[in-house]
């Protein structure tokens, strides 16, 4: 595995678990246990009823391309190495999460069927990410 020189997530202890799934090839998120929605970001409450009572759940990492743009100059340097796809990616289970697209610019459209795949960028650090579903 050859350096990674981009900028990594920093795990909190609110985030920690879904960092801990993708680096055991699960994709995990929030659900909230009393109005049922699953949360992307991680966070401490629902943001829809304000409940404390979340709960992490597996899920399938199928979806389609809800919407994305092609980065052709980026905000950071470290990301320079483009062009890349920023998308947001519907899931099968409802949520919509931002992620990167791994194929061709040229490739992508809207309500394209994805599935997840697990980018190991270092020994302990692993990105979640999308490519098209095969």
């Amino acid at each position: 595995m050859s350096a990674y020189a981009k900028p990594l997530p920093k795990p909190s202890p609110i985030s920690r678990p879904f960092w801990d799934a993708a680096k055991r090839h699960e994709l995990m998120l929030q659900r909230c246990e009393k109005c049922s929605k699953f949360i992307y970001y991680p966070r401490p409450r629902c943001p829809y009823c304000m409940s404390d009572q979340l709960q992490w759940q597996r899920l399938s990492g199928l979806g389609k391309i809800h919407s994305f743009t092609v980065v052709h100059r980026a905000s950071n340097r470290s990301f320079a190495d483009g062009p890349y796809v920023l998308a947001i990616v519907e899931l099968a289970e409802g949520p919509h999460l931002t992620t990167n697209i791994a194929a061709a610019s040229e490739a992508i459209r809207v309500d394209m069927p994805v599935q997840v795949f697990f980018d190991d960028v270092t020994a302990d650090r692993t990105l979640v990410k999308f490519k098209p579903k095969a």
